[in-house]
């Protein structure tokens, strides 16, 4: 067993946090932590009820017909399993994330793990099947070993590597199940019906999908449940079988607790569902926008006209101030309008360059950064300016190697209208006003 945590600081961890769950989630969650501060007290121990994860991933791929497993196949240049990896890290109380892997891969898991600064990962060597593979997991976790920083946990979170779009608070509403009830999986209604063929290749029957549902991932255990059935289980059932809530019930006779899942628990299995997965990153990495600007700068300027200019026309996307950079960055805002009002050429729009590198936002997801920059009619003229800030495209050749796509705005005015106060200012939303908009 090995560790893939790399040294060094990581990025922030995006996805949502437990502070933004519904009351009943959160509830749960109190719950949980006052059964396991209760037994803690009675023992004398910590607190906190321990969870672990462990993620199968030794998988070929053999459905997807592409020579790389599906679970390193690249989306965004990045590889899938890196998305699951990421949206695990971010739930706080996940303690370790065992991750099995072919002893062919073990070197490029640990490039992916060093690359996109993964944490709290541990490496196991997978087996040649799932159910083998989940059992190396669990006994990484069981098993006092030489260097190891694992702990038994209390709970064991059991997932797979090419569900990339697992939330926490679906894998807190299993968590929680399994706490109670030994164990619990996610469930979904099923799409199309489930027939049996007749060894003739004939209708046997037919079952009700009213009736039944199809079991999908995260699934959780209490540890000592799901690693005693793994202990008792036969040779067949671990070369064949793919369900680990049966074997809880076959070997321990512990029933279940089945939670609905959300929609977004599909598992990426072939190659068309690559591009799927690609087009929901994209649609979530581009849901919200951060206007950066002197904060000195007075409400009616023309820079304040173009912020309240995106907030109207952009309405499924969240436009937000960006007077508190740091802030914006936890909350995983990749898009940056930088208003160069107050200052030099770029001495803004450099400075929030400096701020995103220090924050290593870029290493999971590509940053976009407009860099906006107003000429009026009394100022120098328009092919001047324009060659003073053609010195953006080597700004923009130089941050591309780290992941962000800088491009340039100039907004050139040579009219202005009086506002309700009597300021002069320039309206954006009305073209009677712009003179033009250069994109360099």
């Amino acid at each position: 067993m090995e560790s893939g945590t790399p040294g060094g600081s990581g990025p922030a961890e995006p996805g949502p946090r437990l502070r933004g769950l519904g009351g009943a989630l959160q509830a749960a969650w109190a719950s949980l932590l006052s059964g396991a501060q209760a037994q803690a007290q009675a023992e004398g121990g910590c607190c906190a009820p321990a969870v672990a994860a462990v993620l199968p991933a030794g998988g070929s791929g053999e459905r997807m017909g592409v020579p790389t497993p599906k679970q390193f196949c690249p989306i965004l240049e990045r590889p899938l399993i890196s998305y699951t990896l990421q949206a695990l890290e971010r739930v706080r109380w996940i303690k370790d994330i065992v991750v099995a892997v072919t002893g062919g891969n073990m070197e490029a898991m640990k490039g992916i793990i060093q690359r996109y600064q993964h944490k709290r990962i541990s490496l196991v060597e997978a087996g040649v099947t799932r159910h083998r593979s989940i059992f190396n997991g669990l006994k990484a976790l069981a098993e006092s070993q030489p260097n190891s920083r694992l702990s038994r946990p209390e709970v064991v979170i059991i997932h797979d590597a090419v569900r990339p779009f697992v939330e926490e608070d679906v894998l807190l509403k299993v968590v929680t199940a399994a706490k109670e009830h030994g164990a619990a999986g996610a469930i979904r209604p099923l799409v199309s019906t489930v027939i049996s063929p007749s060894s003739d290749g004939c209708l046997d029957h037919s079952l009700d999908r009213t009736k039944h549902r199809a079991s999908e991932m995260p699934q959780a255990f209490l540890f000592d449940v799901i690693y005693e059935a793994y202990q008792q289980c036969s040779d067949y059932d671990l070369e064949f079988g793919t369900e680990c809530l049966q074997l809880a019930l076959k070997y321990c006779h512990v029933k279940a607790k089945l939670v609905e899942g959300s929609p977004d628990l599909w598992k990426v299995t072939y190659k068309r569902d690559l591009y799927a997965a690609e087009s929901i990153i994209k649609e979530r990495i581009s849901q919200q926008m951060c206007v950066v600007m002197d904060t000195k700068e007075d409400e009616e300027h023309v820079g304040r006209c173009l912020e309240e200019m995106l907030k109207n026309e952009l309405n499924h996307v969240k436009v937000m101030s960006g007077r508190d950079l740091q802030q914006v960055i936890l909350e995983q805002c990749y898009n940056f309008v930088c208003v160069n009002v107050m200052t030099s050429d770029f001495e803004k729009t450099q400075k929030l360059l400096n701020v995103l590198d220090e924050s290593n936002l870029s290493i999971l997801y590509p940053v976009v950064v407009i860099s906006v920059h107003f000429l009026d009619n009394k100022s120098i003229p328009f092919g001047r300016k324009m060659e003073d800030l053609m010195q953006i495209k080597e700004l923009a050749r130089e941050v591309k190697k780290r992941n962000i796509l800088l491009c340039g705005l100039l907004i050139y005015y040579p009219q202005v209208i009086e506002s309700a106060k009597g300021r002069a200012f320039v309206k954006i939303s009305d073209p009677e006003s712009m003179g033009r908009l250069t994109l360099f």
